[in-house]
């Protein structure tokens, strides 16, 4: 199975450099542009399915990207959850664990990083045991969750930086499951 993995176009959040999670914009101009130039390098590529987090902008950059495919959801695609932690400027005075990682002693809510693993990798377990190997797939995501689809195939980092290893707001990566 080949799986290619879109990260959305950019957000005004994205152009500020604030954490953006749950919480995050629509695709801003820039962002549709991205989405539109994956459009025209994937148009000779025929997925069988399109996925996407539940968020608008990757929704949006997955509609747009796969020529306006069915695009189905899956929460667990949502980007890892950085609780108060969403909308801070990152910058030298944001308190973080480990690369974009809050830490969850300043900011509530932020989730568990085993957890946020555990169910973006039970999603790529999921597809591999019900579709054809075949078959081509796009999954449309964020910078956490298409770092940890990286670390799914090229393993997980010691640190536990899953956020080092993602693809740019608006490109992609493919890889074969």
């Amino acid at each position: 199975m080949k799986l290619y993995i879109v990260r959305h176009g950019q957000t005004d959040l994205n152009a500020q450099k604030r954490m953006q999670a749950r919480r995050g914009l629509p695709l801003n101009a820039t962002g549709i542009a991205q989405a539109e130039e994956l459009a025209g390098e994937l148009a000779g590529v025929r997925f069988s399915e399109v996925w996407s987090s539940p968020q608008e902008r990757a929704v949006e950059t997955a509609r747009i990207a796969s020529g306006g495919m069915e695009v189905r959801t899956d929460e667990r695609l949502q980007p890892f959850d950085v609780g108060e932690a969403d909308g801070q400027v990152i910058d030298e005075n944001m308190r973080l664990t480990v690369g974009l990682i809050p830490d969850s002693r300043y900011y509530a809510g932020v989730e568990e990083p085993a957890l946020f693993k555990e169910r973006i990798y039970s999603f790529l377990d999921e597809l591999k045991a019900r579709l054809p190997e075949d078959a081509t797939v796009m999954i449309a995501g964020h910078k956490c969750t298409t770092g940890c689809i990286d670390c799914y195939f090229n393993g997980f980092p010691a640190d536990g930086d899953f956020f080092s290893h993602s693809v740019k707001n608006g490109r992609y990566r493919v890889f074969e499951l």
